[in-house]
């Protein structure tokens, strides 16, 4: 069956994370680049709806003038696409710093929630964008720190996603947090859910599920005390796993990428190790996408979810600048949205 939503997009964060000029490190992906493989990728006539995007260089500088900002949403729509939830500079080395660190760090945080804010009306009234969260995390890289003090680490964060929230509330915005292991307090699906409990407002702090990480949640990778499941499973031990998951974090979620994880983790450049990445059609991936974006896309419209985007991250260069790529990318994504999509 055809469905109009959820609108498809392609992140561009793939062509930045893990590059640099580091030893070992491969060049990042220009903005029009990424633009242009995507545009270029076309499955029976029908192509990418958008993209989310990362606000830091060199695809953009988080403190450029609107005129700026301007030139990058015309350049956007110019390929046909819009734009939709944006990733905040939180990051120490970016804008932001430690969402449990001290005032000064926490403050940076704040920054980068204030400059995503900033850019996210911009392209709103532009109108190249029409809907899209803005994504945070911790920004703490690991976890040793935080397992000093667990609960007031936790405390910690959580008074800062307060605080965050009450910027992108008062923007019109929602702020969604990865769940990712490599991000202290968010490393496990039952840390997650703590932390937006603790956060307590979920009008405007929801969950992002992305297929790739939230599966070594399942496996307990960074926290063996909430693994749901063990090595050698049965299919229908996974799915039993999979659904107590989904159950729990589904109500929070406000933002849904696409993505395949062969059951590894990887990190490149200053990015700490996460779930891996692999391309859609790998044989060693260990999720059929299809079946698992539906516990994550069940009653997705009640939760103001409008688009889902492709998360590949860490892939190498050769393979990111492969039109086949993106064209699987968006033939998966298609599948997902002919089984789970609506009007």
């Amino acid at each position: 069956m055809s469905f109009s939503h959820p609108k498809l997009h392609n992140a561009m964060w793939p062509g930045l994370v893990g590059k640099g000029d580091g030893p070992g490190q491969e060049p990042p992906i220009s903005l029009e680049k990424m633009l242009d493989l995507t545009a270029a990728a076309s499955v029976n006539g029908q192509k990418f709806d958008g993209i989310d995007y990362f606000l830091f260089l060199p695809h953009t500088n988080p403190e450029a003038s609107d005129s700026e900002l301007l030139k990058i949403a015309d350049l956007i729509a110019s390929k046909g696409f819009k734009v939709g939830s944006l990733v905040a500079p939180v990051w120490p080395g970016t804008v932001g710093d430690s969402a449990m660190g001290d005032v000064a760090a926490r403050e940076k945080f704040l920054s980068a929630v204030r400059m995503a804010c900033r850019i996210a009306g911009i392209f709103n009234k532009h109108g190249v964008r029409q809907y899209g969260v803005i994504r945070i995390d911790s920004a703490e890289f690991g976890v040793e720190k935080w397992r000093a003090d667990k609960k007031a680490n936790t405390t910690k964060i959580a008074e800062t996603f307060r605080e965050a929230a009450k910027i992108a509330a008062a923007h019109g915005e929602r702020l969604a947090a990865e769940g990712e292991i490599c991000w202290a307090g968010m490393h496990s699906w039952k840390d997650m859910l703590d932390l937006l409990e603790e956060v307590a407002m979920p009008k405007t702090v929801g969950f992002q599920a992305d297929l790739a990480h939230t599966y070594l949640y399942l496996m307990g990778y960074n926290a063996p005390e909430h693994v749901l499941l063990q090595p050698n499973y049965t299919p229908a031990e996974f799915y039993a796993a999979y659904e107590n998951m989904t159950n729990k974090l589904r109500p929070w979620t406000i933002d849904f990428h696409v993505a395949q994880n062969d059951g590894h983790v990887h990190g490149a450049g200053s990015h700490d190790k996460t779930g891996k990445h692999c391309p859609a059609d790998d044989p060693n991936g260990k999720l059929d996408i299809v079946k698992c974006a539906g516990y994550w896309l069940k009653d997705a419209p009640e939760r103001g979810i409008k688009h889902i985007c492709w998360d590949g991250c860490m892939f190498p260069n050769k393979t990111l600048e492969d039109g086949r790529t993106w064209t699987t990318i968006l033939d998966t994504m298609l599948k997902v949205r002919s089984a789970h999509g609506w009007n």
